[in-house]
């Protein structure tokens, strides 16, 4: 297979790019970082795969993705599966009451994405096949108190893969919608750890098996389904009051 990988050098992409690779597939990497670029795609031949390329891209500029874009199609020949993978974490706290951080952030997490998705759409629709996965968050599930700039971000995206979805159907192009939990990863490790953390490569496993069989809406890991199907039937009233 022919994997894009689009904000690979996240803890969550790396982790997925080594399944791939030990799997000798072709993949094609996008992120901001040249150094880190190069330091994954040593790792990965190493690891078994069958060629890396890569293109060096700040994801917020917008009118710059189609190239970056058109270099993995003609690395690659065609795109089989591709993972988007990039965002940030912002403070809470700051985004509230600066609408140029929160729309920053909103960029990142959720402007950014609709750009790329508007692009790959195109692509995939020529193609007749493909799998475009993107990982969102639990946190857009609900609105709630500690991070609503980045779940309203995150929703958005998980909104629009739902629309998509509908729209690829007819011309054999899944969308998988992947939302992981706590993941303990360099953007969290400023945050206190619990039993509720997972890891990176845990997380990697099930996106893999999960684009495999095509499912629309994935929890990662399952258990974070249960939970956040209490946080959405918890009543408004009780709801705005809980500080969490």
């Amino acid at each position: 297979m022919n994997i894009l990988i689009i904000g690979a050098t996240s803890a969550i992409a790396k982790a997925t790019a080594r399944i791939y690779a030990e799997r000798r597939q072709d993949l094609f990497l996008i992120a901001r970082s040249e150094d880190r670029l190069k330091q994954l795609s040593a790792d990965l031949t190493v690891r078994g795969a069958e060629s890396v390329g890569y293109s060096v891209l700040d994801l917020n500029k917008f009118n710059e993705q189609e190239k970056a874009i058109d270099q993995a199609i003609g690395f690659l020949g065609t795109i089989d599966v591709v993972l988007i993978c990039h965002g940030s974490l912002p403070n809470q706290q700051e985004a509230e009451i600066s609408f140029r951080l929160a729309q920053k952030e909103i960029n990142t997490n959720g402007l950014s994405v609709i750009s790329l998705l508007t692009l790959l759409a195109e692509k995939l629709i020529l193609q007749g096949n493909g799998t475009i996965a993107v990982i969102t968050s639990v946190a857009g599930d609900r609105g709630r108190q500690t991070n609503f700039v980045y779940g309203a971000a995150k929703s958005m995206v998980s909104t629009y893969l739902q629309g998509l979805r509908g729209k690829l159907f007819p011309f054999n192009v899944a969308v998988v919608d992947i939302r992981p939990g706590l993941v303990d990863s360099p953007m969290t490790a400023h945050l206190k750890k619990g039993a509720l953390w997972s890891s990176p490569d845990r997380v990697a496993g099930k996106i893999v098996r999960s684009i495999e069989k095509r499912k629309p809406t994935v929890y990662a890991p399952g258990y974070w389904r249960a939970i956040m199907l209490i946080v959405r039937l918890v009543p408004e009233f009780i709801f705005k009051r809980l500080k969490f």
